[in-house]
């Protein structure tokens, strides 16, 4: 039995029965490695029910659990990361999703690499998340915390948004765009990737500002360090729309403002100890793939 991790909690996939037979079967061989196994309550939910396996919440889990083992894609592990990350519980994703580049573990090789990691041979890296909020009048009225991105954009409308950027209380440009994607190093593989904009390696102290689809050709993708305090202000007359890691959202109004700076709190994420992360890149984006000719 491992010394470090007693008490080990399971998320699955978000309203997904889906993924029962999966999470059963991990539950199952960590129990019989010795350790306590809690369901997370809306997993139980969504599969049916945990058999003879404690139900937990997410508060519970923050509290008292060793690790979290996330049962899904990345949107799980977003989620999942959203409601754990300030209580330091660390993570480790085994994917049912599609690239799985948080989830990192194939569910074929779960027990084994799972096993790897409850005894001790794993890799930890730390993710940094960024705080958001929205200020009108200068009041904050929302407020939550983004692991991949926060993005500005158009909403419903069919036309371009205006708004300032500034960096530090310093001007930095208006623009006329779709939206603007601001992404951490764990984003810059996610939607700010589709926009053209930078690969940041996680260990890159760095925030990307990455236009969409900007009327002005020459606005172009930026790298910024962490340490700064970006502002986003949405100019009249078009209303606009802000979503945090696609996991929330909030309607914004001409005059509002985006506020990102980087979070206090800091995300843990357990890997095998075989985990590489230009092997994942070069897998998931497929590089050095031989060419396929019809």
């Amino acid at each position: 039995m491992s010394t470090t991790f007693h008490n080990i909690a399971l998320v699955g996939k978000y309203q997904s029965p889906d993924v029962a037979e999966s999470v059963m079967a991990i539950a199952r061989f960590l129990r019989e490695r010795g350790l306590m196994v809690w369901i997370e309550q809306g997993t139980a939910s969504s599969i049916g029910g945990a058999g003879d396996f404690p139900v937990s919440s997410y508060e519970r889990i923050g509290g008292e659990a060793d690790l979290a083992v996330v049962v899904g894609g990345d949107g799980t592990m977003l989620h999942t990361a959203r409601r754990l990350v300030e209580y330091g519980v660390p993570l480790a994703g085994v994917n049912l999703g599609r690239l799985g580049f948080l989830t990192d573990i194939a569910l074929n090789d779960a027990s084994e690499r799972l096993g790897e990691i409850i005894d001790g041979r794993y890799r930890e890296e730390t993710r940094f998340m960024l705080d958001a909020e929205v200020l009108r009048g200068g009041v904050r009225i929302f407020q939550t915390l983004a692991l991949n991105d926060v993005v500005v954009n158009k909403g419903e409308l069919g036309r371009m948004i205006e708004f300032d950027l500034s960096i530090d209380d310093e001007y930095v440009y208006t623009q006329r765009s779709d939206g603007m994607i601001v992404s951490t190093p764990t984003g810059s593989t996610a939607y700010a990737m589709s926009a053209n904009g930078p690969i940041l390696h996680p260990s890159v102290g760095g925030i990307a500002l990455v236009p969409l689809c900007p009327h002005a050709l020459t606005a172009r993708p930026i790298t910024l360090p962490d340490t700064c305090r970006i502002d986003i202000a949405l100019l009249p007359p078009q209303d606009a729309r802000v979503h945090f890691d696609g996991q929330a959202r909030f309607d914004l109004r001409a005059g509002d403002c985006v506020r990102m700076t980087r979070s206090e709190h800091v995300l843990r994420l357990l890997h095998p100890e075989s985990y590489s992360y230009f092997a994942m890149l070069r897998k998931k984006l497929h590089w050095s793939a031989t060419p396929r000719h019809n």
